[in-house]
């Protein structure tokens, strides 16, 4: 790749960003390394640190991409192979940020896992826990419903012993009556007859 001190007529401005953007890609790939070395917090750190520098470098080859149209024509086509090139690092550059990035086990460490069956156990643990807590619920509330409609019934048992109980005096107080009238009766039967005597007699 061409020394950016080595500037055309025209691209001092672009070189001047060139440079910047190499002092950053050489700082990008040391915390590349840094990150590959680090676990857990560090590791996260060091990504958030990267993922900076990425940005600030974006930025750079926006800036170059606008400066070098104010390149010359007859430069700019050596301008525009080495932009290629810094486009192509960056890429690069991203691609192995986002695979450093997607390492969950040594971002958290022995918490994490990739292998199938740990995982499966784990989430066959967990449904079976989830599966117990709902068979409980459903016993709960049969169990509530049960003793719902037990009071229930206790409350239809007691109106119907005490409806019996009022239709047990209603007939006992109709028994006395027709008893009494039954009296009266047979009293009157008895004058009946005594009259019906005395007119025969007479």
């Amino acid at each position: 790749m061409a020394n950016p001190l080595d500037t055309d007529a025209g691209s001092e401005l672009f070189s001047s960003y060139e440079t910047d953007l190499k002092l950053l890609q050489a700082n990008l790939n040391q915390q590349l390394d840094q990150i590959s070395e680090s676990t857990g917090e560090q590791r996260k750190a060091a990504i958030r640190q990267a993922e900076r520098a990425l940005e600030e470098a974006n930025e750079l080859l926006d800036q170059m991409r606008m400066e070098k149209e104010n390149i010359p024509s007859a430069t700019r086509s050596k301008v525009n192979i080495r932009f290629r090139n810094y486009l192509t690092d960056m890429d690069e550059t991203k691609r192995k940020l986002k695979s450093l990035s997607d390492d969950r086990r040594a971002l958290f460490g022995d918490r994490y896992t990739d292998e199938p069956s740990a995982q499966d156990q784990h989430l066959e643990q967990r449904q079976q826990l989830l599966s117990g807590t709902e068979r409980l619920e459903r016993s709960s509330a049969r169990l509530q419903e049960s003793q719902r409609v037990a009071l229930e019934t206790e409350d239809i048992g007691r109106n119907v012993l005490g409806d019996l109980y009022q239709q047990r005096e209603t007939i006992e107080h109709t028994r006395a009556g027709l008893l009494e009238s039954e009296g009266y009766v047979d009293k009157s039967v008895k004058t009946l007859r005594g009259m019906a005597r005395w007119l025969r007699i007479g």
